[in-house]
């Protein structure tokens, strides 16, 4: 009897020093999750505020300049379809530890002060992005699934909220390091190495699984399939307007309002009321979407608060600024959290989600890349920053017809 005790306190023992050690996993997953998403958007939005800074020293013209935004652009259109592949017999966390070391290179030869080192690390920090775009949200539905509208929200205000530090600083950063530009797009190193540490560890847990095993019951993928769906491709516009969207604003707009008399210093943090705007709907967002049976009325307020912060800004132009920004922001946040929400919503297996986010992040980025070069040369041609603006307005109607048709209660599958 004495025996039989000891075993069952054994027993128990053990089972309570697994679920501990399951629940230290989780949140260092989920730390993981936020390390990541901290340096998806970072390395981006420190551009816009010394492009200005850059163009000058650089020689760059206004075409030139947009396109070290573009360029990782470029680089999430080409690659975003084979990244799914490189996981279907590689852990995730493998892969995306992998990126982050890219990611810090190429943070560092951007840095380095000439044109061509200026473009060859844009092109590597938007490889190493591409790799966090695509799999994050497989990687979620894979290892949070009972709380993907949660652990969504929490990837999305992390991403956003550093983006935001990153535009609002971006000068002072420069500044404070006596690096001018340099510095202030070279300091994001910091935060990339510390993801590397934060995933060393994440590679050696016995929990991972790459894409193949999270898919035991079924290891066919969509093919040619997924490319037949009016659906997915709904999904792929709302993905690439609402990117194109946030991208030219983050490469533009606080050279925009530069040419309309506001102080450089002032313009950045113009940016940031766009990033700080967003927090609160990247979570919100993505939990209240998770919730409902479709979120086509999310599709439609995301719509009109674009289509009214770009006309507050065409007509008013500096004038109540800050209210067309909190327009903006809230509709690019949201529009962010329903676009990764749709690649798992729209999705019944872990595999099809990282299709559905292949495709939609391939084609959209695609789409995106024209932004910021079109909108820059728009002005070259017109002198003045009306058409680029009225442009950006017109894409907006057409966002909010993609996300209505993408709220749909249906699967891809289907």
């Amino acid at each position: 009897m004495e025996m039989k005790n000891k075993d069952r306190v054994l027993s128990n023992e053990r089972t309570v020093n697994h679920q501990n050690k399951n629940k230290l996993l989780y949140f260092f997953a989920l730390f993981g999750v936020i390390i990541i998403a901290a340096n998806l958007r970072a390395p981006l939005t420190a551009v816009g505020p010394v492009v200005a800074e850059i163009s000058n020293e650089l020689g760059l013209t206004s075409l030139w300049a947009g396109m070290i935004t573009t360029i990782p652009l470029i680089a999430f259109a080409l690659l975003s379809g084979f990244i799914p592949r490189l996981s279907k017999n590689t852990k995730m966390e493998t892969v995306l530890f992998y990126s982050l070391l890219v990611l810090t290179l190429g943070l560092f030869i951007r840095q380095l002060g000439f044109v061509s080192t200026l473009f060859i690390g844009a092109a590597l920090v938007g490889v190493a992005i591409t790799v966090g775009n695509v799999l994050m949200p497989a990687y979620i539905k894979n290892n949070f699934p009972t709380n993907v509208g949660t652990v969504t929200g929490v990837y999305s205000v992390a991403m956003n909220l550093t983006a935001a530090l990153a535009a609002g600083y971006s000068i002072n950063l420069g500044e404070l390091t006596n690096y001018g530009w340099k510095g202030s797009l070279g300091i994001w190193i910091i935060l990339s190495l510390i993801a590397c540490l934060v995933w060393l560890p994440l590679i050696r847990s016995p929990k991972v699984r790459n894409l193949k095993e999270a898919n035991t019951e079924n290891h066919t993928n969509l093919g040619t399939k997924i490319y037949r769906s009016k659906l997915a491709w709904a999904v792929t516009l709302f993905m690439g307007l609402q990117s194109l969207l946030y991208y030219c604003l983050v490469a533009w707009l606080p050279q925009v309002m530069q040419t309309w008399g506001m102080e450089s210093e002032k313009s950045g943090w113009i940016l940031s009321y766009v990033q700080f705007a967003q927090l609160p709907m990247t979570f919100l967002g993505a939990v209240i979407a998770s919730k409902m049976k479709n979120q086509k009325p999310l599709a439609a307020v995301v719509g009109i608060l674009f289509i009214v912060g770009l006309l507050g800004i065409l007509i008013f132009k500096t004038d109540y600024i800050i209210l067309w920004c909190i327009c903006i922001g809230t509709a690019s946040g949201l529009a962010f959290s329903l676009s990764m929400l749709f690649f798992v919503l729209r999705t019944s297996r872990t595999q099809h989600a990282a299709e559905l986010s292949a495709m939609a992040q391939s084609f959209g980025y695609l789409i995106a890349a024209f932004g910021p070069p079109i909108f820059g040369a728009l002005f070259d041609g017109f002198n003045s920053w009306v058409p680029s603006l009225a442009l950006l307005l017109v894409l907006s109607f057409i966002l909010l017809i993609a996300g209505l048709i993408s709220g749909q209660s249906k699967t891809i599958e289907n």
